[in-house]
């Protein structure tokens, strides 16, 4: 599957699921597709390109040690 298209399903799964529904591993690759990715053009979609990375992010660090609540 090529990289536009990967990016595609995975965009699909996010916003069917949410970014829980992803492992690590599709997390990073998602990250690293969507960085590369360049919206130069169109400052909205530049706009949510960084606020999804920013979830992204945040969502490994859930992963890799999830809050623990009392």
């Amino acid at each position: 599957m090529s990289e536009e298209g990967e990016l595609r399903r995975l965009l699909e799964v996010v916003s069917d699921k949410g970014l829980k529904a992803l492992s690590v591993a599709e997390l990073d690759l998602l990250r690293t597709l969507l960085a590369a990715k360049d919206y130069g053009a169109n400052k909205k979609a530049e706009r949510s390109k960084k606020k999804l990375l920013r979830q992204i992010n945040a969502e490994i660090y859930n992963k890799y040690s999830p809050r623990r609540f009392l």
